[in-house]
């Protein structure tokens, strides 16, 4: 792929606290990419707080909605990165959330694997100290599960690792468009447009050669998102769900399957790669390091 311009996309729902970290970490690896042109968008998703004024300031162009929804917010903001860089040719679309800090390498390894002929890149996370956050338990817990399948220290197989992070991804716009791009999802939005473009025939880069510090806070944005797993990780997982503050404009509503609102489904019901988890089981990482519903034994990775 020859690459005209980067467009990075950060959906957000009252992170004034986060986001101005988020977007100077976009900036420095904006910066190692030069001269190519990088837009950043920050959408600010049913915010009541100065999450939208704050990345304003810092640089990036910002888009408001009132979804409260994962999925239109990504979506809002690739629409609105497509119509300032005027084309969809030669785009590079690099997706990461408000709470996440992105390495300064994160830009030109996405773009080398780009050029190399991929149309998508997955990468990792790691979890960011957060002093209201998940326990050193539920830590270990997480990080056992998650790097089951890595290869040994000593091993130097690349790890093509399970998991797939809405807050670590790219995608080719053309690619992007191709297979209909974000569906309105409120969770599970990243797994259903990867599950799309492997349908699609499209070429995946699984790697874990630009991790994103992601929080690991146990109040978290999407319902069925990491800090859901995080929660049930913990030792006190069934009180904290009956006390936490709850989200004053949260918006209580089912995530709709892939499907609704016309968009495409992957295999027209739920699969593995795209069921949605509602709420009322434990998540938790399975045998091959994605994240699975107790009940239901499906992937749900944030």
């Amino acid at each position: 792929m020859n690459i005209a311009a980067v467009a990075v996309v950060v959906p957000a729902h009252n992170e004034a606290e986060r986001i101005v970290a988020c977007i100077r970490s976009i900036r420095a690896a904006a910066d190692q990419v030069a001269p190519l042109p990088v837009r950043t968008v920050v959408v600010a998703d049913a915010c009541t707080d100065t999450t939208a004024h704050l990345a304003a300031r810092e640089g990036a162009h910002t888009v408001s909605i009132n979804r409260r929804n994962a999925g239109a917010a990504r979506a809002a903001g690739v629409r609105h990165a497509l119509a300032l860089l005027g084309s969809t040719a030669g785009i590079w679309l690099a997706m990461t959330d408000a709470d996440s800090i992105v390495p300064a390498h994160w830009l030109t390894r996405q773009t080398a694997w780009a050029r190399r002929g991929h149309d998508a890149v997955l990468g990792t996370i790691r979890l960011a100290p957060d002093p209201q956050g998940a326990c050193t338990y539920a830590r270990s817990e997480h990080d056992a599960a998650y790097y089951r399948t890595r290869p040994a220290a000593e091993d130097t197989t690349d790890w093509e690792h399970p998991h797939i992070h809405g807050a670590n991804m790219g995608v080719s716009a053309t690619a992007y468009r191709h297979v209909g791009g974000f569906a309105p999802l409120t969770s599970s939005e990243d797994h259903d447009l990867v599950a799309r473009l492997a349908q699609a025939g499209h070429r995946i880069a699984r790697t874990d050669d630009h991790p994103v510090h992601t929080a690991g806070r146990l109040h978290g944005r999407a319902p069925a998102g990491l800090a859901a797993l995080l929660r049930s990780l913990h030792p006190t997982a069934r009180t904290y769900a009956l006390t936490a503050p709850t989200d004053p404009v949260e918006e209580q509503f089912p995530p709709p399957h892939a499907a609704a609102e016309g968009w495409p489904s992957a295999a027209g019901t739920p699969s593995d790669a795209t069921d949605i988890e509602h709420g009322d089981a434990r998540p938790r990482y399975g045998a091959a390091g994605a994240r699975t519903g107790a009940a239901t034994g499906t992937k749900t990775t944030a």
